[in-house]
């Protein structure tokens, strides 16, 4: 099997900038709802986020470790974003459905995303169970649909169209 049958295929150059653009935003939009979304509930500031998702690898140390854990959170929500963009960019190469039903897509995509993050990789992660309550877990899954599936889906269905004349 050659590299060029396995490459993901592309219709016009600019289909990568999907993922780049979709992560992006989607990495925006959803580190800002984690912002506002803690702040509102626990009154904690936005370094705690940060050193909360830092504390996946650093442990209960990430909350001593200041701007840098903190800057390792952002580099760590960031490559989540843009590995859930890569991710639903190769879908859609088979899928094409994904493309023509951005808005639905997007909007399933966010659900899955978000059981697939608290169902699997925070549990395996800080090994407790995030599923509950349900009116948190409400919150989090309509912050996945419409801050990490819908720009993600939008992005690639934008930067999948032909070329313009």
């Amino acid at each position: 099997m050659s590299v060029d049958s396995t490459a993901l295929p592309m219709k016009q150059a600019t289909d990568y900038r999907g993922i780049l653009f979709g992560g992006l935003a989607a990495g925006i939009l959803d580190i800002s709802a984690a912002f506002i979304n803690t702040a509102i509930r626990t009154g904690r500031s936005p370094m705690f986020v940060l050193q909360s998702v830092a504390s996946g690898l650093l442990g209960a140390d990430s909350y001593k470790g200041g701007l840098p854990a903190a800057l390792l959170g952002a580099a760590i929500h960031f490559f989540i974003a843009f590995t859930a963009g890569t991710v639903f960019f190769a879908a859609s190469r088979k899928l094409t459905f994904l493309l023509h039903h951005p808005i639905v897509s997007g909007f399933l995509y966010g659900v899955v995303v978000f059981f697939f993050m608290y169902g699997l990789v925070l549990r395996l992660t800080f090994h407790r169970n995030f599923l509950t309550p349900p009116g948190p877990v409400l919150v989090a899954i309509l912050i996945h649909m419409f801050c990490v599936g819908l720009p993600i889906s939008l992005a690639v269905h934008w930067f999948s169209k032909p070329a313009r004349q």
